[in-house]
């Protein structure tokens, strides 16, 4: 949305004529803790477009920004670059040269199936590593797609029952097929698998 509201990558406020700040966003406040912000190395970003996710880092401390992604070892479009651009300028006002931001992309193994792209980035939010961010290259055991296809579940259930869910009440009270007042365990269990071809990818 606020990415739509500059075309050509341009974050001038028309009105001043000066880079914009987060505070010229107040639906994003509430997510932000900015003094939070401040004290961590690190920020991180999901991001998704053109149905596609992928996990935008800022080293806050050397302001240099860092793209893990599972498809693209390089930036496949410009508006892939003006996204760079704007996650950059909300960390700080944008410099002289900050329209020649080259975000590189850190060597990463990828996924098996297209649209699993969500599930890794969640992932890497758990598991990540600063230390292997500075190297530019992230070390790990590929994902069998069976564990994949478990986290998937495992996210689902705790989308589903979570209290910010307020339409968790509803969907179950319409389904046939989900009567559950609470999480159950038997979704996390092991003899409970979803499979890649449970799922209808039309």
């Amino acid at each position: 949305m606020a990415i739509a509201n500059h075309p050509e990558g341009v974050f001038i406020n028309p009105t001043s004529n000066r880079p914009f700040r987060v505070e010229d966003y107040p639906m994003f406040i509430p997510f932000l803790d900015l003094k939070k912000l401040a004290s961590h190395r690190y920020s991180f970003a999901p991001i998704c477009h053109k149905e596609h996710w992928w996990l935008w880092v800022a080293d806050t401390r050397k302001r240099k920004t860092f793209v893990l992604d599972l498809f693209h070892k390089t930036c496949p479009a410009d508006e892939r670059k003006d996204i760079n651009i704007f996650a950059y300028m909300l960390r700080a006002p944008l410099k002289k040269h900050d329209k020649k931001i080259n975000t590189p992309y850190i060597n990463i193994s990828g996924q098996q199936i297209s649209y699993d792209c969500a599930i890794y980035v969640m992932k890497w939010l758990e598991i990540i590593q600063s230390e292997q961010i500075k190297r530019g290259k992230y070390e790990w055991d590929n994902w069998t797609q069976d564990k994949v296809d478990h986290s998937r579940v495992e996210y689902a259930s705790q989308i589903l029952f979570h209290e910010m869910n307020e339409d968790k009440t509803e969907a179950i009270r319409r389904s046939n097929a989900i009567r559950l007042s609470r999480p159950s365990s038997l979704l996390l269990s092991p003899f409970c698998q979803i499979g890649s071809t449970d799922i209808e990818t039309d």
